[in-house]
């Protein structure tokens, strides 16, 4: 059912959470685990660069801790490392591997009626090329 799993993650709370989500559902399908971390270029207007953004190495530190994770459960994932804007990042390389499902954390930012539109997650769920699970 799910060939391709698709864990895009980071360094917060809820994507250390979901792993366990994903690892079961890997498991069970006996899935292709891609993990993915996106290195998000500053914005050079932004004078307060967000505390999220993370380099190249911070990422390269997070899918190495990731993958030995993933092992433990006996899952063996691949990983993949890009530069951009994150929502669109992720649809992109789902679309490149041909993900039969997203998995995501949900950190709850931008639950705002201003911000629910701006949040990761939500942009995600619209741009799909496939369905996306959310883990609260």
């Amino acid at each position: 059912m799910f060939k391709t799993v698709l864990f895009p993650l980071d360094q917060s709370r809820e994507a250390r959470e979901a792993a366990e989500v994903v690892a079961n559902i890997v498991q069970k399908y006996e899935s292709h685990l891609v993990l993915l971390s996106v290195v998000e270029k500053p914005n050079p207007d932004d004078p307060s660069p967000s505390p999220d953004i993370m380099s190249p190495e911070m990422v390269a530190e997070l899918l190495k801790g990731a993958q030995a994770m993933f092992n433990q459960y006996g899952i063996k994932p691949e990983t993949l490392s890009r530069e951009g804007t994150p929502p669109f990042t992720i649809c992109d390389v789902a679309d490149e591997i041909n993900a039969d499902l997203i998995i995501m954390g949900c950190r709850g930012l931008g639950l705002t009626e201003d911000g629910a539109s701006e949040s990761v997650t939500n942009r995600v769920i619209n741009l799909s090329p496939c369905p996306v699970l959310v883990v609260p």
